[in-house]
């Protein structure tokens, strides 16, 4: 931390000193960064499914997408959340406040049928969801 003591040659005080230090703000900007780059993946999972593998270019998105996880057992899920087939929709509807053209990722286990997916992903798109995305793990180089 630099202070001014002296305006002038002869060493005399001189007026207040408006150096502003920035050492504390980078620190704490340092610390929010480091926060929001450990929760940020955190945010945007949900029920743990093992995923094939793809060499697809990730999609960008403004809004977060909704997540429609199928698990080995067949067990459907809207995020976090169990519902049956017939009740998707449904809860579809309710997490995407009616927005028909909000993303929806589809998360399929691997072991699982591909018929099952397409089921599921025929009735999404039925139910008038157009952006739908199957989501795999990045290929291992």
């Amino acid at each position: 931390m630099a202070v001014k003591l002296s305006n002038n040659v002869t060493g005399q005080l001189g007026g207040p000193v408006s150096d502003i230090n920035v050492t504390p703000l980078v620190d704490v900007m340092l610390v929010l960064l480091i926060v929001f780059m450990v929760a940020a993946p955190l945010m945007a999972s949900g029920v743990k499914v093992d995923l094939p593998t793809s060499n697809a270019k990730p999609l960008k998105e403004e809004k977060l997408p909704i997540a429609v996880s199928l698990d080995g057992a067949g067990k459907i899920y809207v995020d976090k959340n169990e519902v049956s087939s017939a009740s998707l929709v449904a809860a579809l509807k309710q997490a995407s406040e009616g927005d028909l053209d909000r993303r929806i990722n589809i998360r399929g286990d691997k072991a699982l049928a591909y018929g099952k997916v397409i089921e599921t992903m025929g009735e999404i798109n039925d139910a008038g969801y157009s952006k739908i995305a199957l989501v795999s793990e990045p290929a291992k180089q």
